[in-house]
């Protein structure tokens, strides 16, 4: 059998996905972020788009979380098949391909991701659907889907709507001709204009949040000295009151009681003065600004993904955690019944036990994602820097505009598959179909 490989591979991962569902019933709520999008009311969101809650809507009338976890776990078995086929497709034999997918079927994280109520999972199907359709056709038909999966993940997450422009500097750049590159441009233009009008009509202005000057203005407290930027009056009011070493990392920033953020009245007008407050900050220090990204990027380097006394609502729970009488009923209403996690014996444990070593540690990725570059350069496979690079701005920008949170890097994970396996594939023949294909829609 010509995909031996892939089954026997795809065999235990099925079982990993069905310890989820068993041990964790009806699914891994996030606090709080599970409840914004489980919200009956259908509203854009004022910290993080809504695409996800859209998602969570049409499901709704099945009052299942399990439905929707299930549906998530079989959408990312269904992206590793289709990164392995793409794989095979260029060249590589059977086990080849399915070594490369092996982190998508196995990482402990996308296991979490997709039971989590969560918009990551999607967003990572999104886009690394998206990015393997270019690489395997260039066509109008496939910019359009591709471009349309690319603006359906920028109003699930915001850090998606970079890859569309690196995608459209990809066809650019490789001389596509201009009609994939305006179909990439409308289609990706269409989602993310309708949720920019829907935020117009609901709040007054276009946008896809009220928050991206609140995550920069958070950034910018690990650093930030007023007698350094000098702000006007109006902005003084968001000065850090408490000495840079004391200081917590830049999340807590944007809720904890402590935050000079919560003085500022409305949502609009905070988020507008943050951003200023930011951009001064940023203009009057910016080599504080580069070492306080620099700090966060060398948590890439660490092998543990988190260490064993460390607190983070990434592990598996151990024990059930009754729902706050604040979110309860949100949940019991898309549930339409009991909607807390339930901690369920011996198939939690086991799969607790196994989030301890089933992961890919963040310096071999690394390494990958730059093997990968460096190769795709060397072997002129250009297909290859797509992928790697739409990872790279993944792993990269967060730091920038926000902080680190290892959740932000697991969207990178198939992506770093899928350029090391179009480096290592037969290029030749795909390298001389782009260039009919490209032949073709320029005398068209």
């Amino acid at each position: 059998m010509a995909h031996r490989a892939l089954v026997i591979a795809m065999l235990p991962a099925i079982g990993l996905r069905v310890l989820a569902v068993l041990g964790f019933p009806p699914s891994i709520l996030f606090y709080g972020d599970s409840f914004a999008f489980l919200r009956e009311e259908l509203t854009p969101g004022t910290t993080r788009p809504s695409g996800y809650s859209l998602f969570l809507a049409l499901l709704r009338p099945a009052h299942s979380l399990t439905l929707v976890t299930v549906l998530q776990h079989l959408l990312g078995l269904a992206l590793a098949v289709a990164v392995y086929a793409l794989l095979r497709r260029r060249g590589l034999p059977g086990w080849g391909a399915t070594l490369l997918v092996t982190p998508l079927l196995y990482d402990e994280f996308l296991v979490l991701l997709e039971h989590m109520i969560m918009a990551d999972a999607i967003f990572i199907v999104l886009i690394t659907a998206a990015i393997a359709l270019l690489v395997w056709r260039v066509t109008p038909a496939t910019a359009a889907v591709g471009g349309a999966l690319l603006g359906l993940a920028g109003i699930t997450r915001t850090v998606g709507l970079p890859l569309l422009i690196l995608t459209a500097g990809y066809l650019l750049i490789r001389r596509y001709g201009w009609r994939p590159l305006v179909a990439l441009l409308v289609a990706g233009a269409i989602p993310l204009g309708a949720y920019a009008t829907w935020m117009k009509v609901e709040k007054g202005k276009f946008g896809l949040t009220e928050a991206d000057g609140n995550f920069l203005w958070s950034r910018t407290m690990s650093f930030a000295d007023c007698g350094v930027i000098k702000p006007p009056e109006r902005l003084a009011v968001l000065c850090p009151n408490m000495p840079v070493e004391q200081r917590p990392y830049p999340p807590y920033w944007l809720w904890e009681s402590f935050s000079p953020l919560l003085k500022v009245p409305g949502a609009a007008n905070r988020n507008q003065l943050a951003g200023e407050f930011a951009r001064q900050a940023i203009l009057a220090q910016p080599v504080d600004y580069l070492g306080a990204v620099a700090t966060d990027l060398t948590q890439l380097l660490r092998w543990e993904r988190t260490g064993a006394e460390e607190k983070t609502p990434y592990k598996l729970p151990t024990s059930e955690r009754p729902l706050s009488e604040s979110v309860r009923g949100v949940a019991e209403s898309y549930e339409s019944g009991p909607a807390a996690t339930r901690v369920v014996e011996p198939f939690a444990g086991w799969l607790r036990a196994y989030q301890r070593f089933g992961y890919v540690p963040f310096p071999l990725l690394m390494l990958a994602l730059g093997g990968a570059l460096v190769a795709a350069l060397v072997r002129r496979r250009w297909d290859a820097l797509l992928p790697g690079l739409a990872a790279l701005a993944l792993v990269a920008s967060p730091p920038f505009l926000a902080a680190f949170d290892v959740r932000y890097v697991i969207p990178a994970i198939p992506l770093i598959c899928l350029a090391v396996g179009l480096t290592l594939g037969g290029s030749r023949e795909g390298d001389q179909a782009a260039k009919r294909e490209r032949e073709t829609l320029n005398v068209a």
